[in-house]
């Protein structure tokens, strides 16, 4: 009896090649629809399907290998007897290797076409054929990937296609069914508005292996959510090492505070380590921009990452070259920024097209086993209270906000200090809040903090951080308001000559 293989793929590429080789080597082809006549038409000796299941694909080719003729040869196991006698008394014929890939529907989805084009693009039978010669991969090759055709021929002809082999290509088959199920899956629930569903199907898919995690000692992949279609971390490097995963997570930092100032008709340069912020700064250009940010973190940006939400010019470039730094990432370049900024080796330089997110809409943290799922924090403040006798001016207010949009992506507890457009003293990452304060203003002992403003991610549970600020010349504070000792706060503020706003919303950051 012939070796028989199936053949019918969505993704037509090499599959004509494919095909012909496998004739060569005495395989009896089975086909569908469109991949039959494309085979056919192309000189490959195939069988039209429903000569093999006795009956005509229907329903608009919605049912055309849901047939016993079709899973009994897949399915059946060849060392068992009984499944030998049942095949032979129905005149099934075994099929061998299966070649199939899927309807197309992750690409309908990046078209956003329309949902009745959605549900036609879901296959069912494919899925089904794939699953079944997945599991019965001790006799039956199932292929799912066109990657795989010439490798899978020389096996083949060398006589050493193995049983782990075919182990390997059912684990890759039942992993593209669960993505593609995935995708469906948050599909239909997105179109029913259900963010937080009973099953969160997520479903990632690898970009590339990093050279190690956090430490040397771990080991580290980049993956891409599957479902998603943009990202801030869509990226061309145009030069410089690999990035690794401290500097893909440290980016990730660095790109949330710039989305922040996304919108203004400034330009705003950031400097980030450890996913924190070093320094802020805004400014008619991305000179001025970063010469300020640079200004207010001169010792701690040395290593950092950099972004602009503008191009970076050759002046700019001559003052990012005069100190280290692991990546620039910018809206773009010019030629001579450029050829400046690539005389390092080693530095990453970035381009990014925009910082308008389109994700799923999670913040995940996934812990031994457990998950947590949060909305992300996509709102800075509820309402712009003054609630102090001393009332801040227009720069004092542009300060208050410009303050907040960093703090809110500070570790808590977390207080950012600025004046004028431009971050003096940070303050991430402390057990107590005044710790953070203290810790901020006494590592920048050298700034003028006379008349800044103060921004902070949470309430104050006492008044010790507004007599603190005031020793300083502090004179605004920014803050979500809600303590129960609020009263005491506002007090110390009136009687300091201080302003100080309720946003009503905490950003804490974990």
């Amino acid at each position: 009896m012939n070796k028989r293989a199936l053949i019918s793929v969505t993704n037509k590429e090499g599959i004509v090649d494919f095909g012909r080789e496998l004739v060569k080597l005495g395989y009896e082809i089975v086909s569908t629809g469109n991949t039959y006549k494309m085979l056919t038409e192309s000189g490959v000796e195939a069988i039209k399907i429903d000569e093999v299941t006795k009956f005509p694909e229907i329903l608009n080719g919605r049912v055309k290998t849901l047939n016993p003729y079709i899973h009994g040869g897949i399915l059946f196991e060849r060392d068992k007897c009984e499944h030998i006698e049942t095949i032979e008394k129905h005149n099934i014929s075994p099929i061998d290797i299966v070649v199939v890939n899927l309807y197309d529907f992750e690409g309908s989805l990046k078209k956003d076409e329309d949902h009745a084009k959605m549900i036609e693009n879901i296959d069912i039978g494919g899925p089904t054929i794939i699953r079944a010669a997945s599991k019965n991969y001790k006799d039956v090759t199932v292929i799912v990937d066109p990657n795989d055709y010439d490798t899978i021929i020389d096996k083949i002809k060398n006589n050493s296609l193995s049983e782990q082999d075919r182990l390997n290509l059912a684990f890759k088959a039942f992993s593209i069914t669960a993505r593609y199920d995935s995708l469906i899956s948050t599909y239909f629930a997105n179109s029913l508005g259900e963010k937080y569903p009973q099953y969160l199907n997520l479903t990632f898919e690898k970009q590339y292996e990093l050279r190690y995690g956090e430490n040397p000692h771990q080991k580290a992949c980049y993956y891409k959510d599957s479902f998603s279609q943009n990202s801030i971390l869509d990226f061309e490097k145009l030069h410089g090492k690999e990035l690794s995963f401290n500097n893909i997570n440290d980016l990730n930092g660095c790109l949330n505070i710039m989305s922040e100032f996304k919108d203004e008709e400034y330009v705003t340069a950031v400097a980030v380590k450890h996913t924190n912020p070093c320094g802020v700064a805004i400014g008619e250009n991305s000179c001025e921009a970063f010469k300020k940010c640079y200004e207010s973190a001169p010792v701690s940006i040395f290593g950092g990452i950099v972004g602009i939400n503008s191009t970076v010019d050759e002046n700019t470039a001559k003052m990012m070259h005069d100190i280290f730094l692991e990546i620039i990432v910018a809206y773009d370049y010019t030629d001579k920024a450029l050829e400046i900024l690539t005389q390092k080796k080693n530095v990453r330089i970035l381009k990014i097209d925009d910082l308008n997110k389109s994700s799923r809409g999670y913040d995940l943290k996934y812990l031994d086993g457990k998950l947590l799922a949060q909305d992300e924090n996509d709102k800075l403040l509820d309402k712009f209270e003054v609630i102090t006798e001393n009332k801040p001016n227009d720069r004092e207010i542009e300060d208050m906000k410009f303050g907040m949009k960093i703090v809110k992506n500070m570790k808590s507890n977390g207080i950012a200090v600025v004046k004028d457009g431009k971050t003096i003293a940070l303050g991430p990452g402390q057990t107590s809040r005044i710790w953070a304060l203290e810790n901020s203003i006494n590592n920048n002992s050298d700034k003028d903090f006379e008349g800044a403003t103060l921004a902070s991610d949470a309430f104050f549970p006492f008044d010790d951080c507004v007599k603190f600020a005031a020793k300083y010349g502090i004179k605004n504070i920014i803050q979500p308001g809600g303590s129960r000792n609020d009263g005491d706060s506002i007090k110390a503020c009136d009687e300091l000559g201080i302003s100080m706003v309720f946003t009503g919303v905490r950003h804490f950051k974990h």
